[in-house]
């Protein structure tokens, strides 16, 4: 296999932004929006140079999450025996298996952003407080082992798991970096975002379990197949939105967070499109796109009500 190299430093760069599926990172970028948010909301003030740094990071971690899988399977052989995969969804980037970047450079680039939000880490740690350390510590290692062996976790069935907590830990993270303490209404409102983010992950396995499963790569959507799939797919999204609404009814989040629930509709149809064609993967890009937006939606929904109540402070 040859291993053109850039032509420039700006094709270079662009190399690495692509390795780090920049598509997905938004997700990341409106967790953050939302923790900042939810301290924001509860008199906390804003220092939108802590704020800032902390997404940055975030979004670092989370490209070195999306290299790590990268290289993964691509010594696993998943992604080579995808030969229709549905970029950017599912398949992975395609970089390693078009002849663009080997094994070896897509590793060191892991690497190098894995140490480059360790040592911005810490930095942010003694600025704000320890509370970061464990949850950094706790997010890198689930970036790892999400793919990596020796856990595995994705090949265990446990990947959707695995994403429901890092993301449920960047809106804490966010918050915390804010507040200098932990507190009970960014988790609530992280978990209905971590809840989709499962769901988000679940249906964009769907066209890989095919690929997956011939290399040993037992994925939940794989254990599951795809009737199983839908339903937990479904449960998901019903249980994300059906928590904010309870948590609201209990005073946890203001009444405001309430515009997370735009994107109920975006899920259910999601959902809609996901029975109807779960048996031809080839025709669920739709329901992808829309499982990615609701998202979007439900996450800067929240963030726009906790930025409201923020405004009477």
């Amino acid at each position: 296999m040859k291993h053109p190299a850039p032509a420039s430093a700006c094709a270079r760069a662009w190399l690495i932004i692509r390795m780090t599926r920049p598509a997905f990172l938004l997700l990341t970028v409106v967790a953050c929006v939302l923790g900042t948010a939810t301290a924001a909301a509860c008199g906390c003030g804003l220092d939108p140079g802590l704020a800032l740094t902390a997404g940055v990071l975030a979004v670092l971690a989370h490209a070195a999450g999306n290299v790590i899988n990268d290289l993964h399977d691509a010594r696993n052989g998943a992604d080579a025996a995808n030969l229709q995969p549905m970029t950017p969804f599912a398949g992975g980037s395609r970089l390693i298996q078009q002849g663009l970047v080997s094994e070896r450079q897509t590793a060191e680039v892991a690497w190098g952003l894995m140490l480059l939000v360790a040592l911005g880490g810490l930095w942010l740690a003694v600025k704000t407080g320890g509370g970061l350390i464990p949850l950094g510590l706790a997010g890198l290692g689930l970036a790892w082992a999400y793919s990596a062996p020796p856990l595995k976790l994705m090949s265990r069935g446990l990947g959707e798991l695995a994403v429901g907590l890092v993301w449920f830990l960047v809106v804490i993270g966010a918050d915390y970096v804010q507040r200098r303490q932990f507190f009970l209404i960014p988790a609530s409102a992280a978990a209905s975002f971590a809840l989709l983010t499962m769901a988000v992950l679940l249906i964009n396995s769907l066209p890989d379990a095919a690929s997956d499963a011939q290399v040993g790569k037992h994925t939940t959507a794989v254990r599951l197949g795809a009737d199983g799939s839908c339903v937990l797919y479904v449960l998901l999204i019903l249980l994300a939105h059906g928590w904010l609404a309870l948590s609201t009814w209990w005073l946890i989040p203001p009444v405001q967070a309430l515009w997370g629930l735009l994107s109920l509709p975006l899920s259910l149809s999601a959902a809609v499109l996901l029975v109807r064609h779960r048996q031809d993967t080839g025709h669920l890009r739709p329901a992808l796109v829309l499982s990615v937006a609701a998202v979007l939606v439900h996450g800067l929904g929240m963030a726009a009500g906790f930025w409201q109540v923020a405004r009477l402070h």
